[in-house]
């Protein structure tokens, strides 16, 4: 597989989370720990099948453990606080505030070996997250008491996906298979939260349980085998600038849905969040 094509199957996975905060807010009243059970279950399937399928179920007796438990980690965290958030705060903009892993994603690339993390870095991150303080913020309305643990939640997923994805690159060598076995240990661990700290809620109506198969095909399924692809062999530069697509699509997806009303501060928050993460690719020298 070439770089180009590598980077190109991991773009799909941005086009797919443009999805997220749409099929997330159709799941309710569905608990968060319970939903990652879910659509991580279905996810799994996807994966197991797709391994069986081209006869590389032994490449995953040959992973390490460690490997394994890193990526659990990684889904199980971000997603447990995505749901969180979109169920505490407003889902657009808690969805904003989670998109800022692609700022994220440039500035620790920028602080590997081998690299130097210039002015345009910071001055990139500056500017998304004035962004991000503009949404909660409401252009200088008052702080919404009720929502702050939800743009918090926020925040985390965007630093837990970030870390994930540049961490990711270091394990180049490990098959993409291995995906499907962090969604199995994911889904088994969030059934296991879910049963210890929630009540069992199912969707209310079809719309539900289509929001719910939606995010585990889609969002929540297919996107992570994709996204593994190109931060492994592609470009992961590239693919952050790519990513910065994404809380623009989403964003207009909700409007577009009428989840989320249209508005000078959000569309503001988006162009500052995007700009700046644009200009922090840039300083890493990416074209």
């Amino acid at each position: 597989m070439t770089r180009n094509k590598a980077t190109a199957i991991g773009f799909a996975a941005v086009l797919l989370w443009s999805l997220l905060a749409l099929f997330t807010v159709g799941s309710a009243p569905v608990p968060p720990l319970q939903l990652n059970a879910m659509c991580f279950a279905i996810a799994t399937l996807i994966g197991f099948v797709w391994v069986a399928r081209s006869g590389r179920m032994a490449d995953l007796r040959k992973v390490s453990w460690r490997v394994y438990v890193f990526g659990t980690a990684g889904l199980f965290g971000y997603h447990l606080l995505y749901f969180t958030a979109l169920r505490l705060a407003p889902p657009a903009e808690a969805g904003l505030i989670a998109y800022l892993w692609p700022l994220l994603i440039v500035l620790f690339s920028g602080l590997l070996p081998g690299e130097q993390l210039r002015p345009g870095h910071l001055i990139g991150a500056l500017a998304a997250f004035a962004g991000a303080a503009l949404i909660i913020a409401r252009g200088g309305a008052s702080f919404e008491a009720s929502a702050l643990p939800g743009y918090g939640a926020a925040a985390l997923c965007a630093l837990t996906w970030s870390s994930y994805s540049v961490l990711s690159r270091r394990l180049g060598d490990v098959p993409t298979n291995s995906v499907a076995v962090f969604c199995a240990g994911t889904a088994l661990l969030s059934l296991i939260a879910h049963l210890a700290f929630e009540t069992t809620v199912w969707p209310a109506d079809a719309l539900g349980w289509a929001s719910v198969a939606a995010l585990g095909l889609g969002p929540v399924g297919l996107a992570f085998y994709v996204w593994d692809i190109g931060v492994k062999r592609g470009d992961i530069q590239l693919l952050g600038v790519a990513s910065y697509a994404a809380p623009l699509l989403s964003t207009l997806v909700l409007i577009l849905a009428g989840v989320a009303a249209p508005s000078a501060i959000l569309l503001i928050a988006a162009v500052l969040i995007a700009g700046g993460a644009l200009l922090a690719a840039r300083a890493g020298g990416t074209k």
